[in-house]
């Protein structure tokens, strides 16, 4: 067996060996508690035939299209801006304040705000999860592209290159490993953010369909939910890991 293969044999054998602990963990819970409203697993993932019935996927769709356009929005500015502050120290003496001054406002508390400007369509709900990840992403590649030595770029300036070719080969993969690091919290903040905010003006989301079912009394449907957007959001995990490792190979050479 080759390194790699054994790497990603012992990778999956983790995932398995967690997610059958993580539910033997929930069985003894559910035995020792005996409470309606923490169901056996078993009884949980027998729901699934209702869940569909639900519109479950539909609800699931939703909920990835919300986190993904707000990742993509969110890394997109942050490459912009924390490379441009990590570049120039002005920029960085002009923009370091405002994102210092607004990154600890509790995004949530401004949902009525946002709301009220966009309407309370997608586009609120997105600009409101950008919100609360974007500034910790600027702040990450901003202090990446800080710690690159200046001897890093004296072989590529040597040969007269240019800025592109400077971030190109040697600022874009050096700050990589701290952007995905950022990314995979930024995902599980995104996840925990949105399950709220689809509780307001909407009727499609995880964050509704789990709410829905509590106010239901459908606990079996609202822990099926609460499943599936773990389930998302560690696909979403495993992406990241995937990119990881192919963009960032050299960290294991």
């Amino acid at each position: 067996m080759t390194k790699r293969r054994k790497y990603i044999f012992n990778y999956f054998g983790y995932i398995v060996g967690g997610f059958v602990l993580f539910n033997i963990i929930w069985y003894i819970l559910a035995i020792w508690l005996q409470l309606k409203a923490l169901p056996l697993p078993a009884e949980v993932y027998a729901g699934y035939s209702k869940a569909f019935e639900n519109g479950i996927l539909d609800h699931s769709f939703a909920s990835l299209r919300r986190i993904v356009y707000s990742i993509g929005i969110s890394l997109g500015i942050a490459l912009v801006l924390g490379l441009w502050m990590g570049y120039n120290k002005r920029a960085n003496k002009l923009l370091g304040p405002m994102i210092y001054f607004s990154y600890p406002i509790p995004k949530l508390a401004l949902l009525p705000i946002i709301m009220t400007l966009f309407d309370l369509g997608e586009t609120s709900k997105i600009i409101i999860v950008v919100l609360i990840i974007v500034f910790q992403l600027i702040i990450t590649i901003r202090d990446a592209v800080k710690n690159i030595s200046k001897e890093s770029y004296y072989v590529l300036i040597s040969f007269g290159a240019s800025s592109l070719q400077k971030m190109r080969h040697i600022t874009l993969p050096a700050i990589l490993p701290e952007t995905f690091s950022s990314l995979r919290v930024a995902l599980g903040i995104a996840t925990s953010a949105l399950f709220f905010i689809e509780t307001f003006g909407t009727d499609k989301g995880l964050g509704f369909y789990i709410t829905d079912s509590q106010m239901r009394v459908d606990y079996i449907q609202m822990y099926f939910g609460i499943i599936v957007l773990s389930l998302i959001g560690f696909v979403l995990f495993l992406i990241v890991d995937l990119l990881d490792n192919i963009f960032c190979r050299w960290k294991n050479i």
